[in-house]
């Protein structure tokens, strides 16, 4: 039987390169199955402004307007909606199934001075358009600066 010599910071090296597996893993590129669950309960949003109203689009493909709610609390946005499963079709059945299916919510703060009772949603191609107006004072207004003139001087 050999004898060989312990070498303490070898050891340590490995022991160091599995905590910063672990941990880039864990929050550098989170897993599969926690991204599918992600894209499931959080649409993805858009949300902009123009001079006359704010615009928040919503990608949900595969939903019926039917399916979707839409809230505005004060200046809070609430988007929710349920994609439900076309067909019953026994799990043994399945090769793949990669599709989720479930009820999901968004949440977003909007500025304020919004006219909410007249806002307009529209879908088209799976993708939900929310246009909801400024109300006149937060509108910009241009101010157009005027020289001011010079008294005359007396001769």
């Amino acid at each position: 039987m050999a004898i060989e010599r312990w070498q303490p910071f070898s050891e340590l090296m490995s022991l160091r390169q599995a905590m910063d597996k672990l941990f880039e893993d864990s929050f550098v590129r989170p897993s599969r199955a926690l991204a599918v669950l992600g894209e499931l309960t959080v649409p993805a949003l858009d949300v902009y402004q123009t001079p006359n109203e704010v615009v928040v689009k919503a990608t949900l493909p595969g939903l019926k307007p039917e399916d979707i709610s839409i809230d505005i609390t004060g200046e809070t946005l609430t988007i929710r909606g349920e994609t439900k499963a076309e067909e019953e079709i026994k799990k043994e059945d399945y090769l793949y199934q990669e599709r989720r299916y479930g009820s999901f919510s968004r949440r977003v703060v909007l500025p304020g001075g919004l006219k909410t009772d007249k806002a307009e949603a529209t879908m088209e191609d799976g993708v939900l358009t929310l246009t909801i107006p400024k109300a006149e004072e937060v509108k910009p207004k241009a101010i157009k600066v005027k020289a001011k003139e010079k008294p005359k001087e007396k001769k």
